[in-house]
């Protein structure tokens, strides 16, 4: 697996024919089902299975929406129990096993990426780990939704590479392409950038102008440091809630134990006064 992977998305050559979204839900074994207005998808057209989607703007605009697998990840910093992980190599991947749904994630991301499965009897949250284990294993190449793209209009290589390259389209073609790499410095930088004739700013979750270039975590964690010692507090409440809870429901029950006691005691009494 190459160091420091990363998509380059080129929004001029994008025809909206969602082959990525399709690959993405073929390799991801994701269920092929529409965009919203199901439950659980949002306007974007990301869901908990559908982990990529094509945004459409007026004048036949396509901008592909994924997660950006920031170099400082708010989604990592803010979970409590490590569920979000940044690996070594860039993407920024999950354990459902240990997710706890308690959504911070969502809360935290300024893109508005991670999904929570609702329709989930075991929920958890969802979102692209830009094909992490099957790059690890030299399974394939490059992303499934890379490599599906029938016009380039996404490309893979190292972080590196992929700015060199979308420089070089800048200088080659100015009057093409505003002159903006998306993600090289936004929120510390990230590893799925973008170039294009258009603005992106609606490609934020919410108050683009006000994203930066600095890391999320150094202004979340200020905020959200004490959350350990709130699910400390949490759970030193509900488990007294679940002792005065118990406690009620067994002195309730006591009178009618008493009773069937007595019950059984006068019907053996009955017997003998008959006999």
């Amino acid at each position: 697996m190459i160091s420091s992977p990363c998509i380059l998305n080129d929004v001029t050559r994008c025809i909206g024919c969602e082959e990525c979204v399709a690959a993405c839900q073929k390799i991801n074994q994701l269920p092929q089902e529409d965009p919203p207005p199901r439950m659980g998808h949002s306007e974007d057209g990301l869901s908990a299975t559908r982990w990529t989607s094509i945004l459409r703007r007026e004048g036949g605009i396509n901008v592909r929406k994924q997660c950006r697998h920031c170099l400082e990840p708010a989604c990592v910093s803010v979970c409590p129990v490590g569920a979000l992980q940044k690996t070594a190599e860039g993407p920024v991947i999950y354990d459902k096993s240990i997710c706890m749904g308690c959504r911070y994630c969502m809360m935290g991301c300024p893109f508005g990426i991670p999904h929570y499965e609702w329709n989930s009897l075991t929920p958890s949250i969802r979102k692209c780990i830009m094909c992490y284990e099957k790059l690890k294993t030299g399974e394939i190449k490059e992303p499934a939704c890379v490599k599906a793209c029938p016009k380039e209009a996404t490309i893979f290589g190292s972080r590196e590479e992929m700015l060199a390259e979308a420089r070089r389209r800048l200088d080659a073609e100015p009057e093409k392409y505003i002159q903006h790499i998306w993600g090289e410095h936004e929120v510390g930088g990230t590893s799925v950038l973008y170039i294009s004739h258009v603005d992106l700013g609606f490609l934020a979750w919410e108050n683009p102008e006000e994203l930066g270039s600095g890391a999320l975590p150094d202004r979340t964690w200020n905020a959200l440091k004490k959350v350990p010692f709130e699910f400390v507090g949490m759970g030193a409440f509900m488990t007294a809630a679940w002792w005065i809870i118990d406690r009620r429901m067994r002195l309730e029950s006591e009178p009618e134990v008493e009773n069937a006691a007595e019950g059984e005691v006068s019907g053996k009494d009955d017997e003998r006064g008959l006999q």
